[in-house]
């Protein structure tokens, strides 16, 4: 078989002139190798070595980011699954009062019997967004106070509404003055 050298001049993409000058120059470059014991750096080489870091670099970031991606949704399946396996009914009927609470900035209203109200303002249960992919307004769901603690673990924006049992100081010179827990606003 024929070096690449000899297939470029039969091709006539070389002439013999140049070719005869690289065979001469890489003999030169070979021999002042060996007896200066230099590495003579190679651009090409080099370049493509700084290629490869940077391309492992941006491969890197980008498993990086679909591992926190896959993360993000394992945690969001994890608070559905919470949500529907622990959810409580709201009520039904004529019965149903309506239980004023805040999602952000905004004031939000579901209904519910007057038991899981009082369940609510005693922080026994809680308030939770479940959003639906595709829906652009989330559902509202109750859960019981241990598991809205599960999921706030995982997403504190999740939880909503939970009630704090608070404990009354005996020097707070306003503990004769409770807010009564049936005010509704």
């Amino acid at each position: 078989m024929s070096s690449l050298q000899d297939q470029l001049l039969q091709a006539g993409l070389v002439d013999a002139k140049k070719a005869k000058k690289a065979s001469k120059d890489k003999r030169k470059a070979q021999k002042v190798q060996k007896k200066s014991k230099q590495v003579v750096v190679d651009e090409t080489k080099a370049a493509a070595a700084k290629a490869r870091e940077d391309k492992a670099a941006r491969d890197r970031q980008l498993n990086e980011e679909r591992k926190a991606e896959q993360e993000k949704k394992a945690i969001q399946a994890q608070i559905r699954q919470l949500i529907s396996m622990n959810r409580i009914e709201k009520g039904s009927g004529a019965d149903l009062l309506g239980y004023n609470f805040t999602d952000g900035k905004s004031i939000k209203k579901i209904h519910v019997t007057g038991i899981i109200q009082k369940q609510l303002e005693r922080g026994q249960l809680a308030i939770v967004k479940l959003v639906h992919v595709g829906q652009q307004e989330p559902d509202y769901e109750l859960v019981p106070a241990a598991v809205a603690d599960k999921i706030s673990q995982r997403d504190q924006e999740c939880v909503i509404s939970r009630q704090e049992t608070a404990d009354i100081d005996e020097d707070d010179p306003y503990a004769d003055y409770q807010i009564p827990d049936d005010l509704m606003w």
